[in-house]
């Protein structure tokens, strides 16, 4: 590969949070059968999303939808999960080389002994401690949560401890306090993977959920990619909810964003810095704003709001840079339910120095993604997956 004079190798790694491409072998298992988060919204959507074509996202090993003729100029394929689960963490952790042996504890309701430590902690009464949908309970509990201001708690498919409250009413700091607590309450012996603070505004019948979100995770006990990244000294630049994902490990400095148009103009500013090898940066909007709520147009918009951004992405790249474009679970909006769906995700590769139109296979973990970063940064030893630069090389 050619080197581009008195500059670094630099990886841009970009996660479309939950757009899955296909049902793995297990999914069944998950409730998830059938699942196919973007093939069934670029067929009963129809999408204009010529960037990611180039890239031969319609190229993908049993992709689920035809494409138009495309020149490809990337590398594509798609990967296997070894964690058994389907969350953002185990997604992140596998993808940076943390590989999990046991995934983490999902509940229907909390226990009431998690519930009475909680209420003790933070000196209030919680209410709800249901699974339900994060839009739907505020709704239903927002009232009676205004009456004296006790948390909502609920829960989902995933190992969360959600945590909603009125900005106005517990107030923000108040409840990112709670959340705080929560964390360090619901530790190994509970196996919740994250703590979720989820503000909300309005009046009775009308509250809406903010941009105000904080995830409370739980620490990878392993090293991961980041951590071993920053420790070399070239530093880990983190975008959206990386940071939360990682407890802020391995991240030399970030942008908290909030949505996906702030992350996506957070990435193309970045571009033009020397500072970062690794540009890591989860888009949250398709699974937060649009999987969960089964909103199949909202997800269609997302995709296509990225396309765009991506044709500016690719002609701000410099010749060493690798941008790799991915996902870290599914959450189809096409099948009954509102939760991830164990799927597939997608693996996109571009670069100036690497060849075109190269079918990278199905990959068998995540970490295989972590192992070409690692390859590409020229670091060693890493020996969590299989890199999948070789197959791109020029020789």
């Amino acid at each position: 590969m050619e080197r581009g004079v008195g500059k670094m190798r630099r990886v841009i790694l970009i996660v479309l949070d939950s757009m899955g491409i296909g049902a793995l072998p297990d999914a069944t298992e998950f409730g998830d059968d059938g699942a196919d988060t973007f093939g069934h919204i670029y067929n009963q959507c129809g999408l204009h999303i010529p960037n990611l074509l180039s890239l031969g996202i319609g190229k993908i090993p049993g992709v689920g939808f035809s494409t138009p003729a495309t020149t490809c100029i990337g590398c594509y394929g798609k990967a296997d999960e070894i964690t058994k689960a389907k969350d953002t963490i185990s997604g992140h952790w596998e993808m940076a080389g943390y590989i999990m042996e046991r995934p983490f504890r999902t509940y229907t309701a909390f226990p009431d002994e998690i519930i009475t430590k909680v209420e003790s902690a933070i000196g209030r009464k919680c209410i709800g401690n249901v699974k339900a949908s994060g839009t739907e309970i505020i709704h239903a509990l927002g009232d009676e949560h205004a009456k004296a201001g006790n948390p909502i708690v609920y829960t989902s498919a995933d190992s969360v401890f959600q945590v909603a409250a009125h900005e106005n009413i517990l107030g923000l700091e108040e409840l990112y306090r709670i959340c705080g607590i929560c964390r360090e309450l619901l530790t190994e012996d509970y196996g919740v993977g994250r703590v979720v603070a989820r503000p909300y505004v309005g009046v009775s019948g009308g509250y809406t959920r903010t941009k105000n979100r904080r995830d409370y995770a739980t620490q990878p006990q392993g090293d991961t990619i980041l951590d071993v990244i920053d420790a070399k000294g070239d530093g880990v630049y983190a975008i959206g909810k990386i940071g939360d994902i990682f407890c802020h490990r391995g991240i030399a400095q970030g942008n908290h964003t909030t949505n996906n148009a702030e992350s996506l103009n957070a990435i193309i500013d970045i571009l033009d810095h020397e500072k970062f090898s690794l540009v890591f940066a989860n888009l949250i909007d398709m699974d937060m704003l649009y999987g969960h709520r089964n909103d199949k147009a909202g997800y269609a918009k997302s995709i296509k709001q990225f396309d765009i951004a991506l044709g500016v992405i690719l002609g701000k790249l410099r010749q060493d840079d690798v941008l790799i474009v991915t996902a870290d679970h599914g959450c189809d909006p096409a099948i009954p339910g509102t939760d991830h769906t164990r799927e597939y995700i997608p693996i996109l590769l571009y670069s100036k120095n690497l060849k075109q139109n190269v079918n990278l296979g199905i990959r068998r973990s995540f970490a295989d993604i972590g192992a070409t970063v690692m390859e590409y940064l020229e670091i060693s030893p890493w020996s969590v997956g299989e890199s999948f630069l070789p197959m791109c090389i020029n020789r």
